[in-house]
């Protein structure tokens, strides 16, 4: 899955520099500021399940799953028109996000409504997602 694609060079627009996050045991990830973007970003008001409301349903269930939505962000793609204003610039070239990065403001309720689409059927029947 290509999470980044290497831009053209006839084209100049507004980047961010990535910043290498290496965790203690051993993994890395690329970290970037979209501050200045989600500045401009009109906020996706959709629902996102609270912690509290969570707990308190979990307290009143017979069983208990978990499923890893591993780089859940990143199964999803950017349009082609959006591309530009999720440039990173790196020693290598400069890059378009072609997947949804971590630290836009609205991804997170992008990916619950997304969850809450696939799973209504489930929905319906009282799990929690």
């Amino acid at each position: 899955m290509d999470v980044i694609r290497k831009m053209e060079h006839n084209e100049i627009v507004k980047i961010t520099t990535p910043l290498l996050i290496t965790w203690h045991y051993g993994k890395s990830r690329l970290c970037e500021d979209f501050r200045a973007l989600n500045n401009y970003t009109k906020a996706d008001k959709y629902p996102i399940p609270r912690i509290p409301h969570a707990l308190d349903k979990l307290e009143k269930t017979k069983y208990i799953t978990k499923m890893d939505c591993m780089r859940g962000f990143h199964k999803n793609g950017v349009k082609p028109n959006y591309m530009k204003l999720l440039r990173i610039i790196c020693h290598i070239g400069i890059y378009d996000y072609t997947r949804i990065p971590f630290g836009i403001k609205n991804a997170p309720a992008h990916f619950q409504r997304m969850m809450d689409t696939i799973f209504q059927e489930e929905i319906l029947e009282g799990w929690m997602v």
